[in-house]
C-alpha cells in the first residue's frame, strides 16, 4: 500500500486535505503527521498552509520540518497548497519580509502593490472565491481537468517565479498571476483543491498516481 503524508505543522486545513485525499485514494494510506520519520517514509507528501507566512515559516523551522521539506523536494513527489506553495519560494513581502525555503526561485508579492488591483474597487483583497486556472504546460497533474477549470482561492499574496519555465498555470485577477508551479518532482498550487469540488479532487487523484 502506498502512503501520502500531509505535513502537520499547525498551519493548514489538515482535516479537509486528508479527507479529500482519502476520498480519491483507494488503496492509499493517508498519514497526517509532523514527525520527520513518518513524512520521509511516505511515497508522496502534501505541504498545506493557511495564515501568515511568518507564522508558517516559524513553525516549520521550530519543528525542524524546514529541512524535511527540502529533503522531500529533492527525492519524491511534493505538492504545495496555498501558503504551502508560497513557502517554497525564496522570499515573501508579507510581514515586512520573510525568507522562505528557497526550493523554487522567486518572490511572493502582495496584490495590494498592484496598481491594476488598487484601481478597481471590484477587486477585493484577499482574492477569494472561484476563478479560472489556465494550464500553461502539459503535466500529469492536469490529467482529466478541463482547460480554464475553476478552482477556489483565498489569498492576498501571489508568487512571482524567477523563471517562466516554472509556471504550470496562470489566473487573472486584475493582472495575470501564477496559480501553479512545476519543476521535476515538485508541483504547487495557489488554490485549494480540497475546496474545489470535482476539479480539485481530480488533481489530488492525479497526484496520488504521479511518480514525480
Amino acid at each position: 500500500m502506498s502512503t501520502v503524508a500531509v505535513i502537520d505543522y499547525g498551519m493548514g486545513n489538515l482535516h479537509s486535505v486528508a479527507k479529500a485525499l482519502e476520498k480519491v485514494g483507494e488503496g492509499v494510506r493517508v498519514r497526517v503527521s509532523g514527525e520527520a520519520e513518518t513524512i520521509l517514509a511516505a511515497d508522496r507528501v502534501v505541504l498545506p498552509g493557511v495564515g501568515a507566512i511568518r507564522d508558517c515559516m516559524g513553525e516549520l523551522t521550530r519543528l525542524g520540518l524546514d529541512a524535511v521539506v527540502r529533503e522531500v523536494a529533492a527525492r519524491r513527489p511534493l505538492l504545495g497548497v496555498c501558503v504551502g506553495m508560497q513557502v517554497l519560494m525564496d522570499h515573501s513581502e508579507e510581514n515586512a519580509g520573510v525568507d522562505c525555503l528557497g526550493i523554487l526561485p522567486g518572490e511572493v508579492r502582495a496584490f495590494a502593490g498592484l496598481p491594476e488591483v488598487a484601481a478597481d474597487p471590484s477587486l477585493k483583497i484577499p482574492h477569494m472565491g472561484w476563478n479560472q486556472v489556465h494550464q500553461t504546460i502539459e503535466h500529469p497533474l492536469w490529467a482529466n481537468i478541463a482547460q480554464d477549470a475553476r478552482f477556489y482561492f483565498v489569498h492576498s499574496y501571489y508568487v512571482e517565479p524567477a523563471a517562466p519555465a516554472l509556471i504550470a498555470a496562470s489566473t487573472h485577477y486584475g493582472v495575470p498571476f501564477t496559480s501553479a508551479l512545476a519543476r521535476d518532482n515538485v508541483f504547487a498550487v495557489q488554490f485549494h483543491p480540497e475546496k474545489s469540488q470535482h476539479a480539485g479532487l481530480q488533481l489530488y487523484a492525479n497526484f496520488l498516481r504521479w511518480s514525480g
